[in-house]
């Protein structure tokens, strides 16, 4: 009898070891993989991102072309990088030019900074200290710069880092479109791939909850990267219409401070008190009518666009995708939509089994 105990108690010692060994390689190749995987992880889910969003256009491409994938895939993938490539060589273009002007300005020995024009002596009291500083440093840009040298050296970090911050991103962006590209030609086998993931997941409801994934990305990306184009676009309508210089950087810089949930603001209303002091009255107040729009449009379209069709009310998406952003950046405007979404549609299912 305690023979038998003990040989019953080495048994279960050796298959506590044996877990406990298959347990270990499994993690040790694990986390290899994810370490191999690290640098391309977030260019991967981008990919995904993409991938999904364009999805639908995608479908329809291949109807006209009558089933055929390869080529819808191949423009896709094109005009994405067009979309991504062609402004950056504007902005590139506008910065050369800028400091072109800069360098010839200078060597003439004409100030960098133009004077406040004549409109601006109607100001209000309160401006004034904006345009003697302004005056001061159109007379004397170096002492200017000297007297204000912490300010300017803050400045002049933080927009150095974020150009080198936008360089990064639009190279691993391009390579997400790509890798995006391929996903969208192996859609239907990936589909079939994931569906088996959720149903391993979430059981029985797996394949519901892939789809309110899919849903919620795609809102996610008409809501907010679509309303960010359609504000770029708006104000770099009225920067080149206006003659603002450099319109095609400072439609850049709304599209990017839109994307982030930033907003239009910071950059088109120090435009439109620009425009009022060298501009006519006409255009500068037509143009800050314009701006009002554009940003009036954000606080009308987003919930618009977020909320159609979609699997769950518009302010759990809202508040996801903000929440998100706050808590891991940019990326976290579209996880923490699908995040909060899934978590409601969970909670939501748990309720009804409860009543039934």
């Amino acid at each position: 009898m305690e023979e038998q105990q003990s040989n019953s108690e080495e048994n279960q010692f050796e298959k506590i070891t044996d877990i406990i060994i298959r347990l270990g390689a499994l993690a040790i190749i694990l986390f290899w993989c994810f370490a191999i995987l690290q640098p391309f992880i977030l260019i991967l889910i981008w990919a995904i991102v993409i991938a999904i969003a364009m999805y639908p256009v995608y479908k329809s491409f291949v109807k006209l072309m009558r089933g055929r994938k390869k080529f819808p895939v191949f423009l896709l993938t094109l005009v994405l990088l067009s979309v991504i490539i062609i402004p950056s060589t504007l902005v590139t273009e506008s910065l050369y030019e800028g400091v072109s002007y800069l360098t010839k300005t200078y060597q003439a020995g004409k100030p960098l900074i133009p004077p406040p024009g004549e409109t601006t002596a109607n100001w209000p009291s309160f401006a004034r200290p904006i345009l003697d500083i302004w005056q001061h440093a159109s007379d004397n840009l170096q002492e200017t710069v000297l007297q204000y040298s912490e300010q300017v050296t803050t400045v002049g970090t933080w927009l150095l880092s974020a150009l080198a911050g936008v360089g990064k991103g639009i190279l691993q962006f391009n390579i997400s479109i790509i890798i995006a590209g391929f996903i969208l030609a192996y859609s239907e086998n990936l589909k079939i791939v994931s569906n088996k993931i959720f149903q391993k997941l979430a059981g029985a409801h797996g394949g519901h909850f892939a789809t309110v994934t899919v849903q919620t990305i795609q809102n996610v990306v008409k809501g907010f990267l679509g309303v960010a184009i359609i504000q770029s676009v708006m104000a770099g309508l009225g920067f080149f219409i206006a003659g603002v210089p450099f319109a095609g950087l400072w439609a850049v810089a709304c599209l990017i401070l839109a994307i982030v949930q930033i907003g239009v603001g910071p950059i088109v209303i120090p435009i439109a008190i620009y425009m009022f002091a060298v501009s006519d009255s006409t255009t500068a107040i037509l143009l800050s009518i314009w701006f009002v729009i554009i940003m009036i449009s954000d606080n009308i379209l987003k919930p618009i666009l977020l909320g159609k069709n979609a699997p769950v009310p518009m302010p759990v998406v809202f508040i996801g995708s903000i929440g998100g952003f706050i808590f891991s950046g940019f990326l976290g405007l579209f996880l923490g939509a699908v995040v909060l979404t899934i978590g409601y549609k969970l909670f939501q299912t748990w309720l009804e089994t409860e009543n039934q």
